[in-house]
């Protein structure tokens, strides 16, 4: 399979590592021009010369913009009025007790991890509508699915994109416009990679064997019993913004390694 995105024009939130950064490089490759977002200038500027590095063709444009407000929405929408692909990757995590969460960290999250998803969105999809053609992937994760106990508000969070992804689906039905979300399990991107440097360090084991006992205690029920690569999540994304996936829309595809345990 061969995907061809030439001509098309995508943006992916919160694209200077992990994920989106993966993603940012797979719709590059694929000959999408690329906006790459995050909240400051210099890492914006770092992420887009590490994907020319590797995709030397690439065409790159990039915003730094704080999404958890509406203003820093309106900062990427006025830099770039429309587009073709939207990934709304931009999100932040975190352990955190249910009864330790203050209203401040509900509030937080809430404008961080699904706000700045409906903004984009509720921007993006009519010119997308009027084009006949549009992508439209919100980055979810089976704790929408599997929600942690350590980690209820994220759970939340998650779960409000797979309900946005789905309703959004339905609302631009015969549009030639698709709307899905991605479910990534434990991913080894540079989150995880630091949440683990510690562990590692006080077992002298590498950073893939604490990754792999992490799934092994925390996510028992994954068949393929280590993280993911960020590519590998990537590489489901680029297919679901691609022509090939136009039968695909309002689904909730995982990438999880067989965490959630379902049929």
């Amino acid at each position: 399979m061969h995907i061809d995105l030439s001509g098309k024009t995508a943006i992916v939130t919160g694209s200077t590592r992990g994920i989106g950064l993966a993603t940012a490089r797979g719709l590059a490759e694929a000959g999408a021009t690329v906006v790459i977002t995050g909240r400051n200038s210099d890492d914006v500027a770092v992420a887009m010369s590490q994907i020319a590095a590797g995709v030397p063709e690439a065409k790159l444009d990039g915003v730094a913009a704080d999404l958890s407000t509406a203003e820093g929405c309106d900062r990427i929408t006025s830099a770039f009025p429309s587009v073709d692909i939207l990934v709304n990757n931009a999100g932040i995590f975190g352990e955190q007790d249910f009864f330790e969460t203050s209203d401040a960290d509900w509030q937080k999250f809430w404008d961080v991890d699904v706000m700045s998803g409906v903004r984009l969105s509720r921007h993006y999809l009519p010119g997308m509508e009027r084009n006949g053609w549009g992508r439209v992937v919100f980055i979810a994760s089976e704790s929408a699915i599997n929600i942690p106990a350590d980690m209820i508000h994220y759970g939340v969070m998650k779960t409000a994109y797979l309900s946005l992804s789905r309703g959004l689906a339905k609302r631009m039905r015969k549009t030639g416009v698709t709307v899905n979300a991605v479910l990534p399990g434990p991913t080894l991107s540079e989150g995880m990679i630091d949440g683990l440097k510690e562990t590692a360090e006080q077992t002298g084991e590498s950073i893939e064997q604490a990754g792999i006992n992490f799934v092994a205690e925390k996510r028992p029920s994954s068949i393929l019993m280590r993280p993911t690569t960020t590519d590998e999540v990537a590489n489901m994304i680029v297919y679901v913004c691609s022509p090939q996936a136009s039968g695909t829309t309002g689904a909730s595809l995982r990438v999880d390694g067989g965490v959630v345990d379902t049929i």
